[in-house]
């Protein structure tokens, strides 16, 4: 009975063996694995590079890291034009022509590229460097408070003074205009979302990857608020036109240019 059942072990650890070998040079699926599991699973690989490192995150922060300002231009231009293009889609503002795909778009990138990102490349910096190989809890603390008190203000500035020029602004005033009347809900916005973002980026990020991740942030806060003004726009322009909230079809009939009219001033 004893050889019996030893052979018996023996048959079913080598059976199970065989299975996993098995297994393993089909590509690692279990009997359970279905397309859906094969499909995620590509998808993860080619993402992240898997063991290789060779996926596209894996290149972007090789890009990152060689190209930095140059990464980051292209990074935020177009996900500038992509907000834009997507808070318009949102807001259901059309142009003129009944198009999604307005002049604001270009715009949009251009200072993604040109004004956005050289100022969070340079900010980012300086606060890294402020901060290089600080761990304390204290540390932490101290970057988080800078980042919401100085950083953010600033480039909070910058982009509603940008937003107005894009929007048609074209005097000091106008500009100044949108800027006091944008800036404390805004910092509101950021003073809520940024403390929650950066102290994930320090518990469970490498530093290389803090950009990207800032990036994805800003793209869904700043869709929200740019689709959200948006919605705003177009109900005061029903107002004006129609004398009530109601509209006709939701598209502006006015064009961008009425946003800031010239004799208003």
């Amino acid at each position: 009975m004893a050889s019996v059942k030893f052979e018996k072990e023996t048959i079913r650890e080598t059976t199970g063996r065989g299975g996993l070998e098995g297994a393993a040079r089909g590509g690692g699926h279990s009997s359970h694995g279905g397309p859906t599991h094969q499909l995620a699973h590509e998808i993860g690989e080619r993402l992240t590079g898997g063991e290789s490192q060779t996926g596209y995150l894996a290149a972007y922060l090789k890009e990152l890291q060689d190209n930095p300002l140059r990464t980051k231009m292209l990074t935020s231009g177009g996900l500038a034009a992509l907000q834009e293009l997507l808070a318009s889609w949102i807001a259901h503002d059309r142009s003129k022509n009944g198009h999604y795909l307005t002049p604001r778009v270009p715009k949009m990138a251009i200072y993604g590229a040109f004004v956005s990102a050289p100022l969070g490349h340079v900010l980012i910096t300086i606060l890294q460097k402020m901060f290089a190989n600080r761990t304390s809890l204290r540390a932490k603390v101290l970057q988080i408070l800078v980042s919401n008190l100085i950083v953010s203000p600033i480039q909070n500035t910058v982009y509603l003074a940008s937003m107005a020029i894009i929007a048609g602004a074209r005097t000091f005033h106008q500009v100044r205009a949108t800027v006091r009347a944008g800036f404390l809900p805004v910092m509101r916005v950021s003073w809520i979302t940024s403390p929650l973002a950066l102290a994930f980026a320090q518990k469970f990020l490498p530093e290389q990857t803090w950009v990207p991740f800032f990036n994805v942030i800003a793209f869904v806060i700043g869709t929200y608020i740019n689709a959200h003004t948006k919605k705003r726009r177009l109900a005061a322009l029903r107002r004006k036109h129609y004398g009530d909230g109601s509209g006709r079809d939701g598209r502006s009939t006015s064009g961008r240019g009425d946003e800031y009219p010239r004799r208003d001033y």
